[in-house]
């Protein structure tokens, strides 16, 4: 399919040819998207954000994030606008400053605390992407690392995991040779579009 990039104002940046296979079922399950909170409007990242929501929501997913703003608005508007379902998991206590969700989120859930926030975004999600980010988005990708490493333990499945890009494409190599784990439970690559197929094909 033709895939339309559209930035945050709404206007027509690009078109990329993109075979995304749509996974056998609609909106019923979620894909939680982990980005900086920085990016702005008009760089790269935060255009690639908005690409992946698109992307997401017309493969079928619901798409949850953080629901702030950066990369989290970014992923929601790309997905509102291809008419996708956006969940925001918000913490109020923790970001006094932040004023609610963006104005792109369908559902906001609002946690107590950091460690109760991304428990929820990761553990309600069926796959997770990590973009762009820092320190927040390593943590949420270590998490969802985790979880997906234990769930064997208990008879569960593991959930798909891909970060995109610098900086993962080095660092979840070197963690999985300098600790030692199991290596394939991140995949990484270098575009979202990449990502989006994995996780179709993965849940499909």
């Amino acid at each position: 399919m033709v895939v339309v990039a559209i930035d945050a104002s709404g206007n027509d940046i690009a078109r990329t040819d993109v075979t995304v296979q749509r996974y056998d079922g609609s909106m019923d399950r979620t894909i939680a998207v982990f980005g900086a909170s920085r990016s702005l409007e008009g760089d790269p990242h935060f255009e690639e954000a908005v690409l992946c929501g698109q992307l997401l929501a017309r493969a079928g997913f619901t798409v949850a994030t953080g629901g702030y703003a950066g990369t989290m608005e970014a992923v929601s508007h790309g997905a509102r606008l291809a008419g996708g379902h956006v969940i925001g998991v918000t913490a109020p206590d923790v970001f006094p400053g932040r004023i609610g969700a963006n104005e792109h989120v369908a559902e906001e859930r609002k946690a107590k605390s950091i460690v109760e926030r991304m428990g929820l975004l990761i553990e309600e999600a069926d796959g997770a992407i990590a973009l762009w980010g820092s320190l927040g988005t390593a943590t949420e990708l270590l998490v969802a690392w985790n979880i997906a490493f234990v769930a064997p333990f208990s008879g569960g499945t593991r959930m798909p995991i891909v970060a995109v890009g610098e900086p993962w494409i080095s660092i979840v190599p070197n963690l999985e040779e300098s600790l030692g784990t199991d290596t394939g439970i991140v995949t990484v690559t270098d575009s979202v579009s990449k990502a989006v197929q994995y996780m179709a094909t993965a849940l499909g």
